[in-house]
């Protein structure tokens, strides 16, 4: 068998490629930007927010969807087209989708190791609670000013965005109602989530929570992801309502778009 840390470097290397080639062939949707100077993060950072069409004159105030890799030439554009398509169709009640546009990737998704390997994967790692504080402290009550939002709020992201997904639904689950993880790279730290779930889950918050997780068949990340779900099914939290989707014949570079729909739907009907 080959190496884990060898896996994970070919997985990361064929998901970059064919993410890039997938966005290439997507449309650029109606969107507003803008630039928020972050104190938390220490750098300027640029936000991409799609809203529905008459947005303005239709509608009091909407839920919100913050979404990671959320970059005109990341993910936000096949996701804001999916949603706008999902609300023509009646599928989803109409929300605000809030895209975070990257800088250093691998260093805000990512939380503390104790793993020499993880952090080869990047100059920096280990940055997740530092972008978690400036979500929770900067870029939501800048939405918040900026927008007419609701008070519900959900999450969206895949790889490493789902591991952060997972990491702040177990470690501050008040901060989103909804947390939607695609292919979560919960092998992170020694799977360190994993083995600490049932624990965490112990003092969990009792306010209800929606959380909808699905993997593919690569290897170093279905094991962990169903292990996940299963603790999740014996633990009989009655506030959680979760949904698990395995996808055995999907790729790493496939999942995101293959089941965004059925996560979306199942999801935001649950807001």
């Amino acid at each position: 068998m080959r190496p884990i840390h060898f896996s994970l470097f070919v997985l990361f290397l064929f998901s970059v490629l064919s993410v890039k080639s997938q966005i290439s062939n997507d449309s650029i949707p109606r969107h507003d930007s803008f630039t928020i100077t972050s104190h938390q993060l220490s750098e300027i950072r640029k936000i991409n927010i799609w809203t529905p069409a008459n947005y303005k004159t239709n509608y009091d105030s909407l839920p919100v969807l913050y979404m990671l890799d959320g970059g005109i030439q990341e993910d936000f554009p096949h996701i804001a087209n999916t949603i706008a398509k999902l609300i023509e169709e009646k599928k989803i009640n109409p929300l605000i989708l809030v895209g975070i546009e990257n800088t250093q990737r691998r260093k805000d998704l990512t939380g503390p190791t104790s793993v020499k390997r993880d952090k080869k994967i990047a100059p920096v790692v280990c940055g997740s609670a530092s972008f978690r504080n400036f979500i929770k402290d900067e870029l939501i009550p800048e939405i918040n000013k900026r927008y007419h939002t609701k008070e519900k709020k959900g999450i969206i992201g895949e790889s490493l965005a789902g591991l952060f997904i997972t990491e702040t639904f177990l470690l501050t689950p008040d901060l989103f109602d909804t947390y939607i993880a695609f292919d979560p790279s919960l092998w992170w730290n020694n799977e360190y989530l994993v083995k600490h779930t049932k624990a965490i889950l112990k003092s969990f918050t009792t306010k209800r929570k929606i959380f909808w997780f699905a993997a593919s068949g690569e290897e170093t990340i279905a094991d962990n992801v169903k292990q996940l779900s299963e603790i999740l099914k014996t633990s009989n939290k009655e506030n959680i309502l979760w949904n698990y989707l395995p996808q055995p014949n999907e790729k790493h570079s496939t999942i995101f778009r293959a089941t965004k729909e059925k996560a979306l739907t199942w999801a935001l009907n649950q807001l």
